[in-house]
């Protein structure tokens, strides 16, 4: 184990760990917004989008990330739409999580007591006021749970994103070992660099995740 040489590689995984950063954001973000979406629509049984949603849940969970990135980035020129490395893999994490995420805002959604529903109905809560006040609010809690693991489960497949040659901290580790073949080393960087974003990143969503419980329910 040669300190020199992980000294010298630093700046490379430093700029692998931003990408992998900036990207892990932006994915969870639009993952977040689209699982809230199609899970409302499964929620409220709207016709015609629940099923589309259910569609597109079974795709997404079903196929594997490195497939979808494949059909996103090699396959879509076929037909006229070229995107850069870096927005598939933005692309793919979102219709990845977005699935996930819906899933998890489902299982909290149908956590609610019906009683609550029928309460915000009696009052002359519309939809819309329905959903703001008594549904999300209530349901997102109970989401807590699934969307940190989604959250941390999303990050790892990051490291996906190696086989259309985005420079983040995998492909930047396969790459120093292709040529240079200090094989242990950059693995450790590697290693570290996943320890250093999931670690914190999972006591801060364990910490959430029990003060909103307790804040709810009082336990």
């Amino acid at each position: 184990m040669s300190w020199q040489i992980i000294q010298q590689s630093l700046p490379m995984f430093q700029k692998g760990f931003i990408l992998t950063l900036q990207m892990s954001a932006l994915g969870i973000l639009g993952a977040i917004i689209l699982g809230l979406m199609c899970s409302l629509c499964q929620y409220f049984k709207i016709p015609v989008l629940k099923q589309i949603v259910g569609a597109y849940i079974e795709l997404s969970r079903n196929t594997p990330l490195l497939i979808q990135l494949f059909f996103i980035y090699y396959g879509l020129p076929g037909i006229g739409l070229k995107l850069s490395a870096y927005t598939c893999g933005i692309i793919g994490l979102i219709f990845l999580g977005g699935s996930y995420m819906a899933e998890g805002f489902s299982g909290g959604f149908d956590g609610i007591p019906n009683s609550q529903i029928e309460s915000g109905k009696a009052i002359g809560l519309s939809q819309g006021q329905l959903t703001r006040y008594v549904v999300f609010p209530q349901g997102f809690a109970l989401s807590i749970p699934a969307l940190a693991a989604n959250i941390i489960f999303l990050i790892k497949e990051t490291s996906i994103f190696t086989v259309i040659a985005i420079p983040e901290l995998t492909n930047t580790a396969l790459d120093l070992i292709g040529l240079y073949y200090h094989t242990n080393e950059y693995l450790l960087v590697l290693v570290v660099g996943y320890a250093i974003i999931l670690i914190p990143l999972s006591i801060i969503l364990t910490w959430l995740e029990r003060r909103i419980r307790y804040g709810t329910f009082g336990d």
